[in-house]
């Protein structure tokens, strides 16, 4: 209980330090977002109607920044996240519950394979050096090299123009009206098979390695040498000791993954247009939408945190010399 209490502590200063961090960023970049708005909705919106919308988007320039700061956080606290200038008048909170599923269910599931079958694979590598998984050491090694918007470039030109298999763009069809049926479902799972693919192939390459080379530090130990001369079986061997040990780096990795799940992946969903937060991300960028980035980046702020707290605690139950430390 100490050790979590010293470690929640520690992420609520880092929520904090964060945030801050996430008020003043956008303030400090240059440009005047409502004239964007204004020349944008040019002929739509009365010139009058400057003073309002900075005070609308907590802009007013006779706040001063201190103010503007303590207005931020009240409205945070009510979970008021603003209106979003891209697309205004919706709330930035509309426009994220919008975009979220399609990313949690995208990369969420792909970060969640690669990890599974990239430790797997790493593991048996790792454990039976010489045997044939070592032949796809290389093949891994190229493919974690590779960006993982260039694979999705190489997939659109061989996969959606080539051989059109595969549509090259969007979250569904755009003739469906998105709902919980068997059509919008399965419209949605072919057009995101392209970018899953790519997403899991450079991810799963990396998680590879890691693990291998860990299983083959992990295994020359002398914990590793003793189970094996108490006649323990191999399959024992490998998962509960050396496995157990080895994947400890991969636990902190994996968790640093799943907090970036929901700022999914910006330049994926950039080649395939996918419907995801991270292109929204990039649309609030574009046009200095500070509520839209602030919300966004709240969300993956809190995501992250919130995943190394769980993997801490969970290095803590895999690890025993965590917990006497502590």
């Amino acid at each position: 209980m100490k050790y979590f209490l010293q470690r929640l502590a520690f992420y609520l200063v880092t929520a904090w330090a964060a945030m801050t961090i996430n008020f003043l960023i956008p303030r400090l970049m240059p440009g005047d977002p409502v004239q964007a708005l204004m020349t944008r909705f040019q002929g739509q919106l009365d010139s009058k109607a400057i003073a309002s919308l900075r005070a609308l988007f907590g802009l007013n320039e006779d706040a001063s920044l201190w103010e503007q700061y303590t207005d931020y956080w009240s409205h945070l606290l009510r979970g008021d996240l603003g209106m979003s200038f891209t697309f205004f008048p919706t709330p930035v909170g509309d426009v994220i519950a919008q975009s979220l599923p399609w990313t949690l269910a995208l990369v969420g599931t792909t970060t969640l394979i690669s990890f599974l079958v990239g430790t797997g694979i790493g593991v048996f590598s790792g454990w039976r050096r010489g045997s044939w998984l070592d032949s796809l050491l290389p093949v891994t090694t190229f493919i974690s090299a590779i960006p993982y918007f260039w694979l999705g470039l190489i997939a659109i030109a061989v996969f959606a123009v080539a051989w059109p298999l595969f549509p090259a763009a969007g979250g569904y069809d755009p003739a469906l009206i998105p709902a919980f049926d068997w059509p919008f479902i399965s419209s949605a799972l072919y057009h995101s098979f392209l970018p899953g693919v790519t997403i899991v192939l450079s991810a799963m390459a990396g998680w590879v390695l890691g693990m291998r080379n860990m299983m083959v530090t992990v295994s020359s130990e002398d914990y590793v040498t003793v189970a094996q001369a108490k006649g323990l079986s191999e399959r024992r061997v490998m998962f509960s000791y050396a496995a157990r040990n080895a994947v400890l780096p991969n636990i902190s990795g994996f968790a640093l993954s799943l907090g970036f799940i929901v700022g999914g992946t910006l330049l994926v969903e950039m080649v395939f247009s996918y419907p995801g937060i991270g292109f929204q991300l990039y649309q609030a960028v574009n046009a200095k939408d500070y509520p839209l980035m602030q919300g966004v980046f709240l969300i993956i702020t809190l995501s992250v945190l919130a995943a190394n707290l769980l993997a801490d605690l969970i290095y803590m139950l895999l690890d025993p010399r965590t917990r006497r430390e502590n």
